[in-house]
């Protein structure tokens, strides 16, 4: 279980808490403690599952099998518990850690004296089928593929089934413990699944055509194909499976997605189907083996199902030149997130089933009661959600000009999933930071430039001494992305106290347009709101971790007693023996504990969440918020002189020379740790890689070294 590069080395920090104290000994015991016992039990399970195949652990599992064989569980049971228990005992652990890391007090970190070179943030392969890819996720890719190279050569079904839960452990579970325990956030753990499910579809697919040219030399391809046996491998359901995920897999590949995405989309969900006839095709005790990463994924998907059901307001929206939509959303004082960090978007005017993900625009120091997105017009999609935002904005001004014939105003009914990201704001870590944009990238960019302005205002830990933004654009009306900051306002005289350098490059425009000071220009719109005015929920994302781990725990425990009584009251006595029949209970347990027993904590966590919003005072902020919003334009164009784009320096008819830009950040930062952060499309990441990885291999002594960190997110 490797920690995250933010996890190791940096004090963990709540989002926009103060000064950091000093760690009781009994929390960092505990902490260790944890941690070690974690260690222990994923070496443990790795390495079970990598010696199957040997002889002697094939015997201590015989031997291992038969501890449960006279209780109501038999053999399942003792499978469950060793292949699948070890990940849900960390998932219980990792609730407990993450509780405690919550209200711990740290040591507030010094400057570091010398840069450290770290596996994590070092770009190894740049161009290829897996993207940027770093030592450390190399190194873990042939671990892997030795591991899977010996799973093939001793071809046990064992390990085969065993392949099947690594694509669930990194699978949509945007709000995992395990995740949050070591610090990956969702956008990554997507990139991961991607992997791990062409390596398994693969795998399952060989699996699969073995048997079937077996079947056609033998000519009786049909009846084995067709054939569902009670005692042993029902063989239909194994093909609906293959045939669901092939579906899901070729649906999956690049072209596809990108072109189609809403067919991948659709498609996708064809994972029902497949986890359903897998469970069918191997009978209750093979599917054991992956049951673990499954439910957790179950658990995670009916949070976030809970989360989606409830709409959100739009306190504001309008339109910027540049053909860029932003949205002020509603939400609780007590919902917690990092300036990096992504929401997926909901409305149900335009789609009942689209979601799309969005980086948050705004620092969760802007204010306790909303959040903004910024939302590039690409697709159909967010197509019609501008023409809403339009023809609300027509209508208004209708309605101002014509008092006696209003004209109904369009509103939008919109539900959020998250904020999904980092459990610490690794961004104000570093003393040095390099921000590389493209385009609409420079979204997450500006929570975290007003993060940092807000910090120092405020008197926050901030390490932070040099930031260096470099931001591609292809027209100079997209310098209107960044008419919602004003610097200066956030904090006054910050220049004293940050090294802030801006550049931009304006690449299919040769020289400024003749009305340039006019791109800050922007079209309000009236507040498009539901009528029962509420904010999004907490209850996924980085929500509560102590209701958190009651659903997980207490779900887990109903599955238990739920297998329990049904092998007593049902199975034992009616004797019932089909293997698939036994798989097809074994998922019903699975759902029914999270819907009846998970179900009752969600709405108890629900219970607690209304209460606390009703203390709340934040309806008098929310129209301040409004009414902030939607005067903004007005003090952009009195104020345009304090916005980013104004304190810049740009370059028209040019792309950013990554060379140059890092040689002359080597000599004038020196031997230090910098951070890049890039946001952008894939070119972009890998020119920036490149570039590192270069530097790194001829990196003098005194020059810095830099540590590459990606925010792009990519289904």
């Amino acid at each position: 279980m490797p920690m995250d590069e933010q996890s190791v080395e940096k004090p963990l920090l709540s989002r926009g808490a103060d000064y950091v104290k000093k760690t009781p000994f009994y929390v960092s015991w505990a902490k260790w403690i944890l941690k070690f016992i974690m260690w222990d039990i994923f070496i443990a399970w790795v390495a079970l599952i990598f010696l199957f195949p040997a002889q002697f652990v094939n015997q201590l599992f015989e031997k291992w099998i038969q501890t449960t064989r006279g209780t109501v569980f038999g053999i399942t049971g003792s499978i469950f518990m060793l292949f699948s228990g070890p990940i849900l005992v960390i998932a219980f652990l990792a609730i407990v850690y993450l509780i405690i890391t919550a209200k711990e007090e740290l040591p507030e970190k010094k400057a570091a004296k010398n840069p450290s070179f770290r596996l994590w943030t070092f770009p190894v392969l740049v161009d290829g089928p897996f993207g940027v890819v770093s030592a450390t996720e190399f190194i873990g890719i042939l671990l892997f593929l030795v591991y899977v190279i010996w799973a093939v050569y001793a071809y046990t079904m064992q390990i085969l089934i065993s392949v099947s839960q690594f694509p669930f452990t990194f699978e949509q579970k945007r709000g995992s413990v395990l995740l949050r325990l070591i610090d990956i956030p969702f956008e990554h753990a997507t990139r991961y699944h991607v992997w791990l499910g062409h390596l398994t579809m693969l795998l399952f697919t060989l699996h699969g055509l073995f048997y079937v040219i077996a079947w056609a030399i033998e000519g009786h391809l049909i009846q084995e194909i067709l054939e569902w046996k009670d005692i042993g491998v029902a063989n239909l359901a194994g093909v609906i499976s293959l045939l669901a995920g092939l579906m899901m897999w070729v649906t999956s590949l690049h072209p596809v997605r990108k072109n189609k995405f809403e067919l991948f989309f659709y498609t996708h969900q064809l994972y029902i189907v497949f986890v359903i006839f897998l469970a069918l095709h191997v009978g209750d005790f093979i599917f054991s083996i992956s049951a673990g990463g499954i439910f957790l994924f179950i658990l995670d998907r009916f949070l976030r199902f809970c989360q989606s059901r409830k709409t959100v307001d739009i306190i504001s929206a309008k339109c910027l030149p540049c053909g860029t939509v932003e949205l002020v959303l509603s939400k609780p004082a007590s919902l917690r997130y990092n300036a990096l960090s992504f929401i997926f978007l909901q409305v149900r005017e335009l789609s009942w089933l689209q979601w799309h993900p969005y980086s948050v625009s705004s620092s969760p120091l802007d204010g306790k009661y909303h959040l903004s997105i910024l939302i590039k017009v690409l697709g159909d999609w967010t197509a019609k959600l501008k023409g809403n935002i339009l023809n609300s904005s027509n209508a208004e001004l209708q309605n101002e000009e014509d008092k006696e014939d209003l004209q109904p105003l369009t509103l939008m009914t919109a539900s959020v999933e998250g904020p999904y990201g980092h459990e610490v704001p690794y961004h104000l870590m570093y003393e040095n930071l390099i921000l590389v944009a493209g385009g609409i990238g420079i979204s997450p960019f500006l929570a975290v430039l007003s993060d940092i302005l807000h910090s120092l205002r405020e008197g926050k830990r901030c390490l932070l001494q040099n930031i260096s933004i470099v931001w591609a654009v292809k027209r100079s009306n997209e310098l209107s992305l960044v008419s919602t900051i004003d610097m200066e306002s956030i904090c006054p005289l910050f220049s004293n106290r940050l090294n802030l350098e801006i550049n931009i490059y304006v690449t299919q425009e040769s020289e400024p347009p003749l009305e340039e000071g006019t791109v800050n220009k922007a079209m309000n719109t009236p507040l498009c709101s539901a009528s029962d005015r509420c904010s999004m929920s907490v209850l996924v994302g980085t929500g509560n971790s102590i209701w958190s781990g009651l659903y997980v725990i207490s779900s887990t425990i109903g599955l238990v007693i739920l297998m329990g009584l049904v092998d007593i009251f049902y199975i034992n006595p009616f004797n019932i023996s089909s293997w698939w029949y036994k798989g097809l209970l074994f998922i019903i347990c699975m759902l029914a504990s999270v819907f009846v027993v998970g179900g009752l904590v969600v709405g108890l966590w629900h219970l607690w969440e209304r209460k606390n919003a009703s203390r709340e005072e934040g309806e008098d902020d929310r129209l301040k918020v409004g009414k902030m919003q939607h005067n903004s334009n007005v003090a952009h164009k009195d104020s345009s002189q304090n916005t980013l784009a104004s304190s810049a320096q740009t370059y028209y008819g040019s792309r950013p020379d990554f060379k140059e830009i890092f040689e002359n950040i080597s000599e004038k930062w020196g031997r230090v740790d910098v951070g890049v952060i890039v946001c952008g499309p894939p070119t972009l990441q890998s020119s920036v890689a490149k570039e590192i990885r270069s530097h790194s291999l001829g990196r003098q002594r005194n020059d810095p070294i830099f540590h590459f960190n990606s925010h792009s997110f990519d289904l």
